[in-house]
């Protein structure tokens, strides 16, 4: 803290300590605002310019962001959770004692409560005369600097509160972020889908390749793991007889901190008997677009970091090893054999001494190769099936899971696919995971013997989608990390010195 910030917080602390001495209210909780500043300039904002709008009382609370005096008048600016709206008390209307012992001792962040009418200042401004006011909370710490704001992006993220309070567009993000939730819930819920919730500390974690966080419970002396998934626990579900069920909800992994990638993140997961992925791509695409209708009704055109991404269907369906071929270059005959995927990667610089699975080689490269390269959006399917262990085996091509992940941007933005049901095949590719952690593989799967038990009971055809609701947000507030659309992300401990 600075010597200026440490010499404000004491003169306001001093002032605090005049208002309670004058047996001022200073942290009241009677005051009941009848308005919010943006119904008022909704209703009232169009009048003609200097009209008095006599007879029209109002009653509103805010923080206050801007303080002007003008000898016996004062103009202060109110800012609440809706709009901004100037306020005026002249010495005149609220008295002497109120106006020099208790208004012009307020300063810039206190929040006060006023009842007054509405006027139209001279230069057309809607406006609160303000009858009576009364201070509701005391502000001990400054604000940052009106004409510069709070720019500096690592107190934005670590103080989100002071953020809020004087970057306006950001509380405008975060709604469009619970708009954006509500319309993928509104339309889950249309399509027949049941929400659930599903346990967030697993004996076991599974659902994806990932790291888990570990945790203890004290009561039950054993570890347990913060989900990295919910898909299991949902797909349980079916097996139980529901048809159609859908989660949003909370994931950890234990991994790095970058612009895309939060260790604590939001996804929609959703699962739905007696469908495949080829449908699932079709459902997918008209969710999301769906989604960007609603929030960008000019078009389907959006602008994400200067680059013009373009929604509209149908979107591309491609093979990793044809995503390789269009958009790298790629000859067709090197996609095809190990020793032609080994020369590839040698070329690009990758690290594959110890690789001999052609699948594990090919989504290297064509997450190395081509993955930053789909900006717009395209699906990726019929994945490698030794990458992809929970899903099912093409009926065309066993070497192939029926999977897709769809790419927006140039990042993964959804991963579905037709779930494996085989009870064998599961436990053999548990097996395979068990194996691969022993060889030191952090991010490989644990055997889940009750969810085999849960497949052996029997689980219909079933697809199933994870859709990652930070980085779609992302790409519909053009934000430019993924720390931007988080309320309070992790962050590195700050290094003082």
């Amino acid at each position: 803290m600075s010597k200026e910030e440490h010499s404000q917080i004491s003169v306001r602390k001093e002032k605090l300590a005049a208002l309670q001495q004058a047996g001022v209210p200073h942290y009241p909780n009677e005051f009941r605002p009848r308005h919010t500043l943006e119904d008022l300039l909704t209703r009232f904002g169009q009048e003609q310019n200097g009209e008095v709008l006599a007879g029209i009382e109002v009653s509103v609370a805010g923080r206050i962001i801007l303080y002007r005096h003008f000898g016996k008048l004062v103009f202060a600016t109110l800012r609440d959770a809706t709009a901004d709206m100037q306020v005026a008390v002249q010495r005149d209307e609220v008295g002497e004692t109120l106006y020099t012992q208790v208004f012009r001792k307020l300063d810039v962040g206190d929040w006060i409560g006023v009842e007054g009418h509405l006027f139209r200042t001279k230069t057309g401004e809607l406006t609160v005369r303000v009858a009576r006011f009364q201070l509701l909370a005391k502000g001990l710490r400054p604000l940052p600097e009106k004409w510069h704001g709070l720019e500096d992006i690592e107190t934005r993220y670590r103080q989100r509160y002071l953020d809020l309070i004087v970057n306006p567009e950001v509380r405008t993000l975060f709604r469009t972020r619970s708009k954006i939730v509500r319309l993928i819930r509104d339309a889950m819920e249309a399509q027949g889908f049941l929400e659930v919730e599903t346990p967030m500390m697993h004996p076991i974690p599974g659902g994806a390749v990932a790291r888990p966080f570990i945790t203890h419970h004290n009561a039950l002396d054993r570890d347990l793991y913060l989900r990295i998934a919910p898909e299991l626990y949902l797909k349980r579900l079916i097996v139980g007889g529901f048809d159609k069920v859908f989660e949003i909800n909370r994931n950890f992994r234990n991994e790095g901190l970058s612009t895309r990638h939060n260790p604590e993140f939001t996804m929609m997961e959703f699962y739905q008997a007696f469908t495949d992925y080829e449908e699932l791509m079709t459902f997918v695409e008209r969710l999301i677009c769906q989604v960007v209708a609603a929030i960008h009704p000019e078009g389907m055109v959006v602008t994400h970091q200067g680059r013009q991404i373009d929604f509209t269907p149908p979107w591309p369906r491609l093979t990793p090893a044809e995503a390789l071929i269009r958009f790298g270059a790629v000859p067709p005959e090197q996609t095809q054999t190990l020793d032609g995927l080994k020369a590839l990667a040698a070329n690009h610089g990758l690290e594959i001494k110890d690789v001999t699975d052609e699948g594990v080689l090919l989504l290297e490269l064509f997450e190395h190769v081509v993955e930053e390269k789909l900006v717009q959006p395209t699906f990726i399917k019929d994945y490698p099936i030794s990458v992809s262990p929970l899903s099912r085996r093409s009926t065309q091509n066993p070497q192939v899971a029926d999977r897709f992940e769809l790419f927006i941007g140039g990042w993964e933005i959804a991963n579905a696919f037709s779930e494996l049901n085989d009870p064998q095949d599961q436990a053999e590719r548990f097996h395979a995971q068990v194996q691969a952690k022993e060889a030191g593989d952090l991010e490989a799967m644990h055997f889940d013997d009750d969810y085999i038990r849960a497949l052996e009971y029997g689980m219909p055809p079933t697809g199933g989608a994870g859709i990652g609701i930070d980085r779609l947000v992302m790409l519909l507030t053009n934000a430019a990390a993924i720390r931007d659309v988080i309320l309070f992300p992790q962050m590195r401990s700050r290094v003082e010195g």
